[in-house]
């Protein structure tokens, strides 16, 4: 899982430059990737609730899912609301993503020197998130180079941890692999 978790963050920091040097492609393209990431969503929660391994909410969700995610990827952009919804939704990401980056950075204090870059970025992250709910127009013009940041330092993030737990001699299932 280490040189896996490698990979996806060296590929997590290549798409990340990649967004910041389109910005424009970028922003124009977070619809159909939403709308993707909504309609696989969607179709697996609903093969889950067929084989009874998800509740009746879930399969509710998960139909509102794909309905939205088909809406997303044949009018994205088509109307204000949709794009309106959708800059709402990237400040959300970024304020939750980096809640949730301040949470492990803070987890793995411990085992990883390096614990701080985590807590760093994810303090940006809720900063940027609370500006861009402050300033949605900010967002639709920034969202390339927002994501572009994000991926950069998700990948530097996800190589940093998986060098620590492979330092520290643990895979993440959260077995001790030293004998």
């Amino acid at each position: 899982m280490t040189v896996l978790s490698i990979i996806v963050g060296v590929l997590l920091i290549i798409g990340g430059f990649c967004c910041m040097f389109t910005p424009v492609g970028t922003f124009l393209a977070t619809g159909y990737f939403l709308g993707i990431i909504l309609l696989v969503f969607g179709i697996v929660g609903i093969v889950r609730g067929f084989q009874k391994q998800a509740k009746a909410l879930e399969v509710v969700v998960s139909v509102l899912a794909v309905i939205v995610g088909v809406f997303a990827l044949f009018r994205p952009g088509n109307t204000m609301e949709f794009d309106r919804i959708l800059l709402y939704l990237i400040a959300a990401w970024f304020t939750i993503e980096g809640i949730v980056s301040i949470v492990l950075a803070i987890q793995v204090k411990d085992i990883n020197s390096g614990w701080y870059w985590g807590l760093i970025f994810g303090i940006l992250a809720v900063l940027v998130g609370i500006y861009a709910f402050a300033h949605p127009m900010f967002t639709a013009v920034t969202t390339g180079i927002l994501v572009g940041i994000f991926f950069i330092t998700a990948g530097f993030e996800l190589i940093s941890f998986a060098f620590a737990l492979s330092d520290a001699g643990i895979d993440y299932t959260g077995q001790n692999r030293s004998f």
